[in-house]
């Protein structure tokens, strides 16, 4: 019987014959059960005893007092030989067999504890004396002219800024004072079908959880559906903006990575966060990130980023983890405090910057509640089957495609899981009238033929809360206590519209929603143009609009818009007449669902025609130029309405603008490719225009109106 680490178990491991068989065993001490549950509170800390690890003395009186918080754990054994045989052979011996031996109480402890304080241990340790990571080294201490001490020395601070050196007692700890910064605000409906399959993966393989962002409250909601379905806490990769004192130090043991923002050149860097990235997908730790870079500030999922999903592929590809599932998850919510300061920033104002008082001014924010957060978790996916059709053959363009690829089908299987909450629903009724009020029976109107579709096509949403009076009038009266919606009671009857300034806050309600109606609305469009020229304006819709919205493959694009043309008519293809079908039909949603977004490419296009073409365009001075016309533009009656003066849809308008080779400087014929774009936009325009005069005209005609 000798101690877990010291110098006698290495002398005993040295005269060991090689099929004794070695175990480990430790006491387990259990914190006090409250409300059911075994969780480490702050008043252990204010006691400074650690309930897991009592001092002697408080052992002895646990044992009198309270017998069930101590349990006897032992690991599986195993022989001298098998441990020398799993020994890569770098390092001592002794300390190997220590570690393997904490590794496997650990395991067993997990089975009193609970899976969610699954948690890694002497990982620098353990990447150092890899033969993979010590190769690397010596690799790139040549390319960089260095000695391998200092490659070695340096790597080792990397890796100190990088682990997140986790504990159980961290872990509780974290989760007690971050609740109340969601769990008042929100009560969280979560679709937790999927995770039993999610579990049986993770025995095999690691997890890469890549949610939608929307909230800063994400990773905590995240984390506690998680927990409570006993899933090993993630590894959840931040940027270092976010390491804010006294919450940093603890998150960080909870297991928060903070990574540098910006990393440029530093190969040293690189290799030791690519190897840290390996070693725990070898070992079965799973990862969560935000592949949109940020929360989004419009409402619908922004364009991925590709720089952490390349590192855990490589890891994949090159064989130092078997595979790793992609799990996409959509958090959507009712309503959500932090839009009025994105909205903001769409117009310009300058973001804050996080910290201390900004935490405080956040948690205060959140002792109401708003409403629900719908947490749903989608198909997973092997990232080593979505990389093998051209990720692993070496050429640099087919490893890029290939990323786009899987990023690409994460986006779109998070948009197939995300809800159509019924806040979203009043939003598009109300933002799709201009800056006209309805009465509670105009806004059931719109959102009846809505509700219909959406159940039709067996989408997932929440139209069932607006089927009486009494569910609209409640979505319209938390819109209302938030600002987002005023009510005018003075008349004959409650009318609703769009606070005044509230439109982008609308809009990311509105938002959340609109990529289930997409297809519909290129649908309508299309039938618009002539019958010979239909699925060309369609595939020109689908380039036009690549940069706002996740559209699958073409072949998939051509199947999913044929069956919305067939349910505007089967004889799509030959009708002449596509303005009477939509006159016929009793749903139309183009202009409420794409008016914006090509309201704010027809800015941009016609500033790019108002430009000399020689003359180079600096992104900041033109966005703050576009934000100004497009003003002038709005108060013509030029645009649709406020929703359109968004720097996020400027900024993706100019992605377009550049995909066309339109934004560098060029001859004539750049300004006649730029007026050709314009005029694109402005053809495309009238047709959503035309489209918003039926759609009006059958509102009225319903409604008995004369027009």
């Amino acid at each position: 019987m000798l101690p877990l680490g010291g110098p006698g178990l290495a002398r005993s491991l040295a005269a060991t014959p090689p099929d004794t068989v070695v175990t480990a065993a430790r006491v387990a001490w259990l914190p006090r059960e409250r409300d059911g549950e075994r969780r480490v509170h702050w008043s252990d800390v204010l006691s400074q005893v650690n309930p897991r690890r009592p001092p002697v003395f408080w052992q002895t009186r646990i044992m009198r007092r309270e017998p069930d918080r101590a349990r006897m754990v032992v690991a599986e054994p195993a022989t001298v030989a098998a441990l020398r045989e799993r020994w890569g052979g770098t390092g001592s011996f002794a300390d190997f067999v220590s570690r393997q031996a904490r590794l496997a109480l650990d395991r067993s402890e997990r089975a009193l504890l609970g899976h969610r304080y699954k948690v890694p241990k002497d990982v620098i340790e353990a990447i150092e004396d890899s033969p993979e990571f010590r190769a690397e080294i010596v690799t790139l201490a040549t390319r960089l002219e260095l000695t391998e001490p200092e490659a070695t020395g340096r790597a080792r601070v990397a890796l100190d800024g990088l682990v997140a050196c986790m504990s159980p007692i961290a872990v509780d700890l974290l989760s007690g004072v971050l609740r109340p910064l969601h769990a008042r605000a929100w009560d969280v409906q979560a679709d937790t079908a999927g995770l039993d399959r999610l579990r049986e993966l993770n025995r095999r393989h690691a997890l890469v959880f890549l949610p939608s962002h929307r909230s800063y409250a994400d990773p905590l909601l995240l984390a506690d559906v998680l927990a409570e379905h006993d899933f090993p806490r993630n590894h959840v990769l931040s940027g270092d903006n976010l390491r804010i004192w006294p919450i940093g130090p603890l998150a960080r043991r909870a297991g928060i990575v903070f990574i540098r923002r910006s990393f440029g050149d530093d190969e040293i860097y690189k290799l030791a966060l690519r190897e840290y990235l390996g070693y725990l997908l070898s070992k079965r730790f799973s990862l969560e990130w935000y592949m949109e870079g940020g929360r989004s500030r419009t409402g619908k999922l922004r364009p991925p980023r590709y720089g952490l999903l390349a590192y855990v592929a490589g890891a994949v590809v090159r064989g130092r983890a078997d595979d790793a599932y992609l799990v996409p998850v959509a958090i959507t919510y009712d309503q959500l405090r932090e839009v009025s300061a994105m909205a903001a920033e769409q117009g310009g104002v300058a973001k804050k910057a996080e910290g201390l008082g900004w935490l405080a001014s956040y948690a205060k924010g959140q002792l109401a509640r708003i409403g629900t957060v719908h947490v749903r978790f989608a198909e997973p996916l092997s990232l080593r089957e979505a990389m093998e059709p051209g990720g692993g053959d070496g050429n640099p363009d087919a490893w890029r495609l290939a990323l786009q690829k899987v990023a690409f089908e994460v986006a779109v299987r998070i948009n197939r899981v995300t809800p159509v909450t019924a806040t979203a629903l009043v939003t598009l009724a109300l933002l799709g009238v201009r800056d006209r009020a309805l009465t509670l029976g105009q806004v059931r109107r719109v959102l009846e033929p809505l509700s219909a579709y959406l159940a039709e096509r067996e989408l997932p949403h929440s139209g069932e809360a607006l089927r009486a009076n009494a569910g609209v009038r409640r979505v319209l009266g938390a819109l209302a206590q938030q600002n987002v919606v005023t009510v005018y009671t003075g008349g004959e009857e409650p009318v609703y519209a769009i606070e005044r300034g509230q439109h982008l806050v609308a809009a990311f309600y509105r938002n959340s929603a609109i990529h289930h109606f997409v297809d519909r609305a290129v649908a309508e469009l299309v039938l618009l143009s002539e019958p010979a020229d239909r699925w060309d304006e369609a595939m020109r819709l689908r380039d036009q609009l690549k940069f706002e919205f996740f559209f699958p493959d073409k072949a998939s694009y051509r199947a999913d818009l044929c069956a919305e043309l067939d349910r505007l008519d089967p004889r799509w293809e030959t009708v002449a007449d596509g303005r009477a079908v939509l006159e016929r039909s009793e749903l139309l949603v183009a202009n409420r669902v794409l008016r914006s977004f090509l309201d704010a490419q027809l800015v941009v296009a016609e500033r790019l025609t108002a430009r000399p073409p020689r003359h180079p365009i600096m992104e900041k001075e033109f966005l703050d130029e576009c934000g100004g016309v497009g003003q002038q533009m709005l108060l013509q009656g030029r645009l649709h309405g406020p929703e359109s003066l968004s720097r996020e849809l400027f900024s993706s308008a100019m992605k377009l603008a550049a995909n066309l080779d339109l934004i560098d400087p060029g001859r004539e014929e750049l300004a006649r490719s730029r007026r050709a774009f314009a005029a694109r936009l402005r053809d495309v325009v009238s047709r959503l225009i035309m489209i918003e005069e039926i759609d009006a005209a059958s509102r009225r005609e319903a409604a008995g109106v004369a027009p």
